[in-house]
């Protein structure tokens, strides 16, 4: 799940109030309006669209908002925003099954698209009639499409896998720093990189961990694997996938041997350990450096680098979908397709890292060229564009994200509170099931 600062430009930003984890959809919070639709009219007798967002798109900071109006000064563009995703949801699907609450456009995460495609597609625009399919990756623009052939959702973005890293820390433990001789480190397989983190802890700074948390972990391995919680046929095999116990195995493993900090991503007390350098290095989708830049102090600028991961995976990227009950349902839909097209998409990446969901964009200079406060020099688009190119399609479903948190936040992260890896997995297993029975 993608993790973002707030936003602030005319947004409602609704307190948070469960755990985010991996992404469990937990809790309710108001997402927009409780009226149908936003008003017709906004400031000076504009047209006002509005957005229902989560985290931090990023479409502020870069300016987007500002452009589009500039070029329709008859459109007038607001924002709702729920800071986690597990708040945002369920109110989502809330109000798409009474049809009600909405706001003009709503942003759904990928582990969420499924279920939206399959139980709420009558409720939301085609955009297959305003977005360009040939701009977009096949596989995300798929994963919005219905069995029927609309599609419900435009990609804003996607996750390729990369792992963050202190070179100042790396250096300490007698670890190279440049970024080629890491990735070859653990090139090819996970065991590798725990192998390292072994290396890591063995000459560790004092009071670090070679990783953050037992959730990024195990999400980095899993983000890999074609098949995961579901087969392509749309079962749940997530108890009888080889792939998912390895994974899950590999971690606790790594927890056992104290690599792994004890912390849930996403908390307060998992912020403090990126302002306070408490680790070495993390599972790093685009999406989490500007998460590492927006808890960091000050001086860890520029101390952090990004190699490639020992495989290629995807972890995050939403979706704007339009509702049909929308008052401005066809501005707002035009809107979309011009916020996902590949020109934005790269002014995305190159100020808040959203890695474009259209190809097209990795050869722009915005990409290309763009350079992050933390990595300093490091050729962000570059690395991150040779992880794209090889990340597998998956199989997702319905239950992505309840599955992926009860894996996390209810089974590994126990390893690092003292369970052993068998307790932490049957209480993984229990709670997910309880969750896929409700």
């Amino acid at each position: 799940m993608r993790a973002r600062t707030r936003i602030r430009r005319k947004a409602v930003v609704l307190a948070a109030v469960a755990s985010l984890g991996a992404g469990l959809l937990a809790g309710c919070a108001d997402d927009g309006n409780d009226d149908n639709s936003s008003s017709t009219e906004g400031g000076g007798g504009k047209t006002k669209i509005t957005l229902g967002l989560f985290g931090t798109a990023g479409f502020e900071e870069s300016g987007l908002y500002k452009e589009y109006e500039k070029l329709h000064p008859d459109i007038d563009i607001q924002q709702t925003v729920v800071e986690r995703n597990e708040n945002y949801y369920p109110a989502l699907l809330n109000h798409l099954t009474t049809n009600s609450g909405l706001q003009d456009i709503q942003m759904v995460e990928v582990g969420n698209i499924a279920e939206i495609v399959q139980t709420q597609s009558d409720k939301l625009l085609d955009l297959s009639k305003y977005g360009k399919e040939s701009d977009y990756l096949e596989w995300k623009w798929q994963q919005a499409t219905t069995e029927d052939g609309q599609t419900v959702g435009v990609g804003t973005d996607i996750g390729p896998m990369a792992i963050c890293y202190r070179t100042d820390m790396f250096k300490a433990a007698g670890l190279p720093t440049d970024r080629e001789e890491v990735g070859k480190l653990w090139a090819g397989s996970w065991d590798k990189f725990v192998d390292v983190g072994k290396q890591y802890q063995d000459k560790a700074p004092k009071g670090t961990t070679f990783l953050d948390s037992p959730g990024g972990l195990l999400q980095a391995i899993l983000s890999g694997e074609k098949d995961r919680f579901y087969d392509s046929s749309g079962e749940v095999i997530y108890k009888t996938n080889p792939a998912v116990k390895d994974a899950f195995d590999l971690t606790a493993e790594a927890a056992e041997a104290g690599l792994i900090g004890n912390q849930t991503q996403f908390q307060p007390a998992w912020d403090t350990t990126i302002a306070n350098s408490k680790f070495a290095a993390m599972s790093c989708p685009p999406w989490m450096l500007g998460y590492i830049k927006g808890k960091s102090k000050p001086e860890a600028a520029g101390k952090w680098d990004i190699a490639q991961a020992p495989k290629s995976g995807n972890w995050g990227g939403s979706f704007l979908t339009v509702p049909k009950s929308g008052k401005n349902a066809e501005e707002a839909a035009k809107l979309a397709a011009w916020l996902t097209a590949p020109e934005q998409q790269a002014k995305l990446f190159g100020v808040q890292g959203s890695f474009p969901s259209t190809p097209a964009a990795y050869e722009s200079t915005e990409v290309t060229g763009a350079k992050n406060d933390m990595t300093g020099d490091a050729p962000i688009g570059t690395i991150f564009a040779e992880a794209a190119a090889n990340i597998p399609v998956q199989s997702i479903g319905p239950k992505d994200q309840i599955i992926q948190q009860g894996l996390t936040d209810n089974g590994v992260v126990l390893v690092t509170q003292g369970k052993s890896a068998k307790e932490a997995w049957d209480n993984a297993v229990k709670t997910i099931d309880n969750a896929l029975d409700q």
